[in-house]
């Protein structure tokens, strides 16, 4: 086994403690304590700072972003706040000097995403890595592609992602995650504002309530289904349809083979009472089918599988499944991310990447006011 106490660990501090940092980012920067050392921590929430920063013995503990953002103990800054913050701390932090991870999605509007790039560039660039954790899932980076690529031509592919209540799995995942309502007087109006600025400029007429709704569902569940989706077969042509009816939203894409012919993806997504987690993508040819069935990624060590069926060569039926790896796909990510910022591997799932789930976004937005 190699020896992993040579490994430089790279210091790491953490904007925003709520579900996503108490339940995903910190227990498995904890599992990669070999690479990773968690030194601040920052929350509008007091009691949500001590609380986690006891819990996971993080040094300093405030509730200003910028005493994390300037600790000069800090290499990488990890933005897992609410999306309206994501630009103003992401550019802060680059304009401090610091690498940063940023979840998904990287903003909510294409201007304040092209913000973010031009600051990045401005700091010498390959310094933003966006969390897009289904897209390094070993599964899919190594089975599901595989085997899409043996298909000479798609006929037709769809994503789906119908879901039940996080809380149903957050309470199953074993973290034990915790809430506090502390948060600081006037904290709800600034968040209000920046929401209004980033709606306005995702939608240039005025915004109305369907507008917003859409914005931030596919900016929570879409962007994960949308950017795999593009990794796997590429960008649309263009948008065919949408559907919005909050909580479920459904949308065709036109696509197009190599060889020229057209082929239709069919994506449909939605969140409901039911406990169960149903994120696939399928991608069919003429004689063989693939699919990625995800499950949810609270619960560490669910297995990722694809699944092959197809037409052999005696005319029959054959069907198998793939599973490249139990480690879980956020465990993965944050080894990748290791690798970029440590080692020079170049960044998959960098800004400019991030900025075509947007552009994707904003093509919908706009086939839903030709549909009026």
């Amino acid at each position: 086994m190699a020896d992993l106490s040579s490994l430089r660990k790279l210091r790491v501090g953490i904007l925003g403690a709520g579900e996503v940092a108490q339940v995903i980012h910190l227990p498995t920067l904890a599992l990669l304590n070999y690479l990773y050392t968690v030194v601040s921590i920052c929350d509008i929430s007091q009691k949500t700072v001590d609380h986690v920063g006891a819990k996971f013995d993080i040094p300093q503990r405030t509730i200003n972003s910028r005493e994390v953002i300037q600790n000069p103990d800090v290499e990488i800054v990890f933005i897992l706040t609410a999306d309206e913050f994501h630009e103003t701390l992401c550019i802060e932090a680059l304009e401090a000097g610091k690498l940063v991870f940023i979840e998904k999605p990287i903003s909510l509007s294409i201007p304040s995403t092209q913000r973010i790039i031009a600051a990045e560039q401005a700091a010498g660039g390959n310094k933003v890595f966006v969390g897009y954790m289904r897209r390094y899932a070993p599964s899919f980076t190594e089975a599901f592609k595989r085997e899409v690529a043996t298909i000479p031509k798609i006929m037709y592919a769809r994503s789906r992602d119908i879901v039940g209540p996080n809380a149903h799995f957050v309470g199953q995942s074993g973290t034990s995650p915790v809430k506090f309502f502390d948060f600081p007087p006037g904290s709800g109006d600034d968040r209000e504002e920046r929401l209004n600025k980033l709606i306005g400029e995702a939608f240039p007429s005025t915004p109305t309530t369907k507008d917003v709704q859409i914005c931030r569902f596919l900016g929570s569940l879409g962007s994960h289904d949308l950017s795999l989706m593009r990794e796997a077969i590429g960008f649309p042509e263009s948008v065919c349809g949408v559907s919005a009816n909050e909580p479920f939203y459904s949308a065709i894409f036109n696509y197009r083979n190599k060889t020229g012919e057209p082929f239709a993806v069919t994506y449909e997504s939605g969140i409901d009472k039911v406990p169960r987690f149903d994120a696939h993508l399928a991608v069919y040819g003429e004689q063989k089918s693939v699919s990625i069935q995800y499950n949810t990624p609270y619960v560490k060590g669910l297995p990722i599988v694809v699944k092959v069926d197809e037409l052999n060569e005696a005319g029959e039926t054959s069907s198998r499944e793939i599973l490249s790896s139990f480690e879980d796909a956020y465990t993965v990510e944050l080894k990748n991310l290791y690798a970029c910022f440590v080692e020079g591997k170049a960044i998959k799932t960098t800004a400019e990447d991030a900025l075509q789930d947007l552009k994707l976004f904003d093509l919908m937005y706009k086939q839903i006011v030709r549909q009026k």
